[in-house]
This record gives structure tokens, C-alpha cells and sequence, in this order.
């Protein structure tokens, strides 16, 4: 197999690839559709393969297609850490980032914010969901997920651990009650998330047998903190999101003998010259995720 020679074709495909869509890679690169289709083609004809299944109304990667976009990621990577390295040696990190970060409103978003604001020359693609996103085939540059990382394809750094609650609101609990036992929790209107990956539901600290039903179920953590704040019953929640709405007595910290410790990570595409942005990008959120972990409130 003949190696292709041209870089800018590599990036068209992968932005096509990411975009299902000639039009929007060329917008992205400054070609026509019908110039990244050539330069497309092109490719193939070198590789001896077809990279897209392609019909009037989308084009969707073949399974060659798809062995050849991880190759291609890695290989632009590493070219732009390359140029990176010999040309902006010590300049202000720069180019598009494309990160991943759990729906939490009271720390995580609020850290994008402050990034953007330290680094104005990088451009924030930001996805803010729930779900496990598939870091390389997805295209990100990185991720912020909670759970211990096992794919060998990324590298990982940890940002800390901290404590989950069972919280509510006082209204709810003037209303229902107060759990002594997890036991007691079968009795309440509980608020629990949905993996949504798998449809299950997150499991509770509670004795054999005895997870509760879920009055409420959702996936994200931020609607589970908005109907506890809305006395609609108890929920589980990291601690860093609920600690300061306890101190401010808007929820009470309940069964603080029952809980779980979870870690946070930041993971990104294995390199050993990882471009400056992502570096960036990592070194910014370990040390400010440390810095708020490290409160009385952080964990």
C-alpha cells in the first residue's frame, strides 16, 4: 500500500468522516465538496480501498474507512505536535480543542468558562453530556469522565476522588420524613440516574435487595440536583455538586454513614507529543479541579 501524499487529504477525510458530509469538511478546510470528494477519491485509489459507502443523501465510513480514520488521527496528531514543537516553541497554544464533559453545572462548566478565558486563541468545541464517548472514533481531543479509564488507546490523568450524598431538600423532608436506614429509602420518592448507555440504574449503597424504585429517572446529574432542589425527593449526588447547596441549607445531607467514593479523570488520545492545546487543556484542569478538591466543600 502505497502511503498518501497529502496531509490535507488525511484532514479532509477525517473531517468528512466526523461530519458525514463533503460540504462541511470543505467548509471547515476551504475546499468545495467537489474538491474533498477528488482529494477522497484519491486516497482510495493510493489505498486500493474504499473509505466511504456513498449515496445522493450521505456517505458513511466502510469498515476499511474506519481502520484508516483512527490511523489518520493519530498520524495528523502528530504532525501538528510536530509543527507545534519546532514552530510555536513557547507561543500561546492555539487551534480548534473538541472536549467532553459530564452535564454538571458547578464545577466542570464553570472550569470551561475560566479556559476560555486563559487560553482565547483556542477554539472550545465543547460536548457536555452523560454519555461514554468513544474518544478516538469520535474524534476528541479530550474527556472528563468520572470511572476508572480501560481503553489502552488513551492516556489518563486523575483529577481526585470524592464523595457521593444522599441529599434532599427540607421541604421534602418535612413532608415525608427523614430515612434513618437505607432500608427506609423504599418508602421515599427517589431520584436516580439512568446510565444511558445501558438504560440501568445507577446502584445505591444500600442493603442486599433493598435498592429502591425510582420515582424520577434521568441521565444527566444537574436535572437530578434541579428536582431534589424542587423537594421532588432524595437523590445521590457527587459531592462537590451538592456540598455548597448544603452548607447553604437549600438540601440536607442524609445517611452519612451509606456512600461511595468516585474518581475523576481527564483522558486523551495516546502521543508522545501530545499537541500544545491538549496539553493545555490537561494541565488546566488538573490543577484547577485539584485547587476546588482541595476546599473544605471539594470533597
Amino acid at each position: 500500500m502505497r502511503l498518501p501524499d497529502s496531509i490535507s487529504a488525511m484532514r479532509a477525510f477525517v473531517l468528512a468522516a466526523e461530519k458525514r458530509s463533503f460540504k462541511e469538511a470543505g467548509q471547515l478546510v476551504g475546499l468545495t465538496p467537489s474538491a474533498v470528494g477528488k482529494a477522497i477519491q484519491k486516497l482510495e485509489e493510493q489505498l486500493s480501498v474504499q473509505l466511504f459507502h456513498r449515496s445522493t443523501r450521505s456517505i458513511t465510513l466502510t469498515d476499511h474507512g474506519q481502520l484508516f480514520l483512527d490511523r489518520c488521527r493519530r498520524i495528523l496528531s502528530e504532525v501538528e505536535a510536530a509543527q507545534a514543537e519546532l514552530t510555536e516553541a513557547g507561543a500561546e497554544p492555539t487551534g480548534r480543542i473538541k472536549v467532553s464533559i459530564p452535564v454538571e453545572p458547578s464545577l466542570l462548566v464553570p472550569l470551561m468558562t475560566r479556559f476560555s478565558q486563559t487560553f482565547p486563541a483556542i477554539q472550545l468545541d465543547l460536548d457536555i453530556n452523560d454519555r461514554f464517548v468513544d474518544v478516538i472514533d469520535e474524534g476528541y481531543d479530550a474527556v472528563v469522565r468520572s470511572g476508572q479509564p480501560s481503553d489502552s488507546r488513551l492516556q489518563a490523568r486523575k483529577l481526585g476522588s470524592f464523595d457521593w450524598r444522599f441529599v434532599a431538600s427540607p421541604d421534602y423532608l418535612a413532608k415525608h420524613g427523614t430515612p434513618a436506614i437505607t432500608s427506609d429509602l423504599a418508602s421515599h420518592r427517589c431520584l436516580r440516574h439512568r446510565y444511558p448507555e445501558t438504560g440501568r440504574l445507577m446502584p445505591w449503597p444500600v442493603e442486599s435487595g433493598g435498592d429502591p424504585k425510582a420515582a424520577i429517572a434521568t441521565n444527566t446529574s444537574d436535572s437530578l440536583l434541579n428536582f431534589a432542589l424542587s423537594g421532588c425527593g432524595i437523590a445521590y449526588l457527587p459531592a462537590f455538586a451538592v456540598d455548597d447547596l448544603v452548607t447553604a441549607g437549600n438540601l440536607v445531607a442524609l445517611l452519612p454513614e451509606h456512600t461511595t467514593i468516585g474518581s475523576l479523570y481527564v483522558l486523551w488520545p495516546a502521543s508522545r507529543y501530545p499537541a500544545p492545546k491538549v496539553r493545555a487543556f490537561v494541565d488546566f484542569i488538573a490543577s484547577a479541579v485539584a485547587t476546588r478538591f482541595a476546599k473544605p466543600n471539594g470533597l
